[in-house]
């Protein structure tokens, strides 16, 4: 689940490192998350929850310099409807590694930006323009190729991905609602806070069961990647434009199918391609006209 916050445009080449970096760290996650469902016989609430509450531990000395003064809001109901929806998609999303390939699952995943267009013209008001449109439905033509609902090899819990892209779609758009008038510190802080006591009332309603001495090494190792690769895209946010770095974020992509491919030996077949090409494509088509609408509102 990525975090995305507004920035200056200063070091570019160095925004594009960070990014990269953290497009490695995302897959690293992505596979041992899947190597603690497929290998490691982890169930899904456990590893959702100790994956967040180890990268709390990690997070922790961020935390005490924050302070108390993060804590102070508006919109308290707004912050948990928020955190719920992320947990809740972590939920699915780790359901989803633990049955179908990470090549499959991140392509499904990049379908949210289009469900955050279509929540934000909805509940925000937003502007909805024909190009919008064309791409957030070429987006979902996208994943109906990858899908291939109509073949037999389909399987119902790829629809588990999307499940989480639409969830973490309402996540961002309440983000994007609190950006209003609250501090990034206080929603940060509160999804640190909150996220992790939802993932232990899953993870305490499915039996609270425990790994064995190797899976807590797994879930070590994925708790701390879960926190360096949140701080790299932190970092390369904070000093590079969110539209510049938009093609590195969707290398996401490939570096999932060449890491999942390293260690479980498994990629797509070239079926897959075109459905991943559109979703791609009607991603950056998404970004170019919100870059375009920025820059109108600055001259304007």
């Amino acid at each position: 689940m990525d975090q995305i916050s507004s920035t200056a445009t200063n070091h570019p080449l160095l925004g594009a490192g960070f990014m990269l970096a953290a497009g490695i760290g995302f897959a690293a996650v992505n596979v041992v998350t899947q190597y603690a469902g497929m290998v490691a016989g982890i169930t899904p609430a456990t590893t959702a929850f100790f994956q967040y509450f180890i990268a709390l531990l990690f997070a922790l000395p961020w935390l005490a310099r924050t302070g108390f003064g993060a804590l102070v809001t508006r919109h308290p109901l707004l912050h948990v409807a928020r955190v719920v929806l992320s947990a809740i998609g972590v939920q699915l999303w780790v359901s989803a590694l633990a049955v179908v390939p990470i090549w499959l699952g991140i392509a499904l995943l990049m379908t949210s930006p289009f469900f955050v267009v279509g929540g934000a013209v909805l509940f925000l008001g937003e502007r909805v323009t024909l190009l919008r449109v064309g791409a957030t439905l070429m987006g979902f033509a996208g994943a109906v190729i990858i899908l291939q609902p109509w073949s037999a090899s389909f399987t119902w819990y790829a629809l588990l991905p999307i499940g989480a892209a639409a969830l973490w779609a309402g996540a961002t758009l309440l983000t994007k609602y609190l950006t209003r008038d609250e501090k990034p510190e206080s929603i940060t802080t509160y999804l640190l806070l909150l996220l992790t006591p939802i993932n232990a009332a899953f993870f305490f309603a499915g039996g609270a069961v425990l790994p064995d001495a190797g899976g807590w090494l797994v879930l070590v190792a994925l708790g701390l990647a879960t926190v360096l690769a949140q701080y790299l895209l932190t970092r390369a946010y904070a000093v590079a434009d969110a539209t510049y770095l938009q093609p590195f974020d969707d290398l996401k992509l490939p570096l999932n199918i060449l890491l999942g491919w390293l260690v479980f030996a498994t990629a797509p077949d070239l079926s897959f391609w075109p459905g991943a090409a559109l979703i791609v494509a009607a991603s950056l088509l998404i970004m170019q006209q919100e870059a375009a609408r920025r820059r109108q509102l600055q001259h304007a």
